[in-house]
């Protein structure tokens, strides 16, 4: 399937969520279509254009935010005051600014995680999920890829990760690096925020492409990127248990909802999307055969479309 023509955005703003922080939104699309809250990943990867066309302009009234911290949203890689509970309630609060009675919510890797998050705490809001890269912030999730177990796939991508951080601090990477990301050494939190976003870039897809990974070494996103990263998985997200999301996943069982993972997506391993599908057999699960973690694999990309097609008619 081929991707629509980009959406032409119709309306952008900041919306002061906070006395701190102050997030950018955009709709486009069309302005009577369907509404659809795209969640982008990270946390903090900010939005991209490219995104607006996996929904048909014609049908869908499409709205994205940079969540906070990042992108254009501001004060930039800002982690006072960012939690997953306060990226809950500033959905609401957009949709509540938008006279949105209820949308479909769409999220990939971090937002998945976050859609799973908004729509068991506010289900009466949602219309349907599009899940994709299923990351339930689990230890062991946060542990394979951030400490061990990743690291045998991309051994060398792996030596990067390694660079920033002394031999005798590596028992605890996590730990580490956010020394680093949130110490005053401007020097070293740059160094540390491009190899800790390299090595995310360099094992996102099935097949690397150079200019692909390029995106993640720029360091004006890295720094917001690695930043809110860390401070996030520093804290579980702030989810009380560690399965968290499937130990609420009765809040919004009555939700059509579809779940789009990679067989070989090595940030997010399939172990995620199937346990979720466990507890939520409702939930149409898709597992692509010849698919890493990104959006843009052709396999990832035509399920998603065909969703996007199928919900809009909901």
């Amino acid at each position: 399937m081929d991707l629509f023509p980009r959406a032409t955005v119709f309306n952008s703003f900041h919306l002061d969520v906070s006395d701190l922080h102050s997030i950018f939104v955009e709709e486009s699309g069309n302005p009577n279509g369907k509404p659809v809250i795209f969640l982008h990943g990270g946390p903090g990867g900010g939005i991209d254009p490219s995104y607006r066309e996996y929904f048909n302009p014609e049908k869908w009234r499409i709205i994205m935010f940079d969540q906070r911290g990042c992108g254009q949203s501001l004060p930039y890689a800002e982690i006072r005051e960012n939690t997953t509970w306060d990226l809950v309630e500033d959905i609401e609060k957009i949709r509540k600014y938008l006279n949105i009675d209820q949308w479909v919510v769409f999220g990939g890797s971090w937002g998945s995680t976050l859609s799973l998050a908004y729509s068991q705490t506010h289900p009466d809001s949602c219309k349907a999920l599009i899940l994709r890269g299923i990351f339930l912030v689990r230890k062991k999730e946060i542990d394979w890829f951030y400490q061990s177990g990743a690291h045998n796939i991309f051994p060398d991508k792996w030596e990067g990760f390694l660079k920033p951080i002394p031999e005798n601090k590596r028992d605890n990477l996590m730990s580490a690096y956010y020394d680093i990301l949130t110490g005053e050494d401007r020097q070293k939190k740059i160094e540390a925020a491009q190899a800790w976003s390299t090595w995310e870039g360099s094992s996102v897809r099935l097949i690397l492409e150079d200019e692909f990974i390029s995106h993640f070494t720029d360091a004006s996103f890295a720094e917001a990127f690695a930043r809110i990263e860390c401070h996030y998985f520093m804290n579980n997200c702030w989810f009380p248990t560690d399965n968290f999301l499937i130990e609420n996943i009765d809040k919004i069982r009555h939700l059509p909802a579809v779940i789009v993972h990679g067989r070989y997506d090595i940030i997010c391993p399939v172990i995620q999307a199937w346990d979720l599908h466990q507890a939520w057999p409702e939930a149409d699960l898709h597992i692509i055969p010849d698919a890493g973690h990104s959006i843009y694999e052709e396999g990832i990309k035509n399920k998603l479309l065909e969703y996007t097609e199928k919900y809009s008619e909901l």
